[in-house]
């Protein structure tokens, strides 16, 4: 059981991430399944994340999963059409296989050697990949308590595909304070002769370099930042997303070594 702490809005960068990235593959689908998985104490992100999808997505549900049978008989009374509320665990005790699975400060009470069983466990419930689908996808990543900094992992049936920093850009002194907030796999990892390291160093280089552009506000500096670090860093995304204070890199490019 997770400590439950919640805060509404606090998964708000992740779930814009979800429906922009995921969007498509929602709205094709026959049962657009969503599963809120550890929810916490309140359901606040489980309402919060159905309102989301729907916005790209009209025909989406969720289940929001708990594994403290106490926390799912206080959510009951949120249920409406669309949004359910259940006991288990990795397991995730539905029915069919699910289009999205999201696991938000989840896992760090684990131990680093404990992630990739759970990620193997989980991604093996995602609807599988088929003619134009890339399938289903699970989305574990750390907050903090109010949501300005994030940073998660987004996984397929296939495994690992890609990491997202994001965050608030007028709260941010300098890139590599996202650490604090990497996901399990990846914060003991923050050390010398480690790519993430590295990518955290060189993006805090990036940031001093593009000073100058802070003149111009936050947002710019960090799209001078993000450019720049495509010339080095495998960067998956676009300036439409860097705007959001966000960038995502290809999973190999970051993963441990050993």
């Amino acid at each position: 059981m997770t400590r439950g702490t919640t805060n509404p809005n606090r998964l708000r960068r992740m779930d814009r991430w979800i429906a922009a990235t995921h969007g498509a593959e929602l709205r094709r689908a026959a049962d657009p399944l969503a599963i809120d998985l550890g929810y916490g104490a309140a359901p606040w992100t489980a309402v919060e994340l159905l309102g989301r999808l729907r916005t790209v997505a009209p025909r989406a549900r969720v289940v929001g999963v708990e594994i403290e049978p106490e926390r799912v008989a206080a959510a009951r009374p949120y249920e409406r059409d669309g949004l359910v509320f259940r006991h288990g665990g990795f397991e995730i005790p539905v029915a069919g296989r699910p289009l999205l699975v999201r696991a938000a400060n989840v896992l760090r009470q684990y131990d680093e050697d404990q992630v990739a069983a759970v990620w193997e466990r989980l991604c093996a419930r995602l609807a599988p990949a088929g003619a134009g689908s890339r399938g289903g996808l699970l989305v574990e990543g750390t907050c903090d308590e109010i949501g300005r900094r994030h940073v998660w992992v987004a996984l397929g049936p296939e495994g690992p595909r890609t990491v997202t920093f994001a965050t608030r850009l007028g709260s941010l002194e300098r890139p590599s304070h996202l650490a604090e907030r990497l996901p399990k796999a990846l914060i003991h990892r923050n050390v010398p002769g480690e790519p993430v390291h590295a990518f955290l160093r060189d993006f805090d280089r990036a940031w001093a370099a593009a000073a100058p552009y802070a003149s111009y506000g936050a947002r710019q500096r960090w799209l001078r930042t993000v450019r720049d670090l495509t010339a080095d860093w495998p960067v998956t995304d676009s300036p439409a997303r860097w705007r959001q204070g966000e960038v995502t890199v290809a999973w190999g490019a970051l993963a441990p070594r050993g």
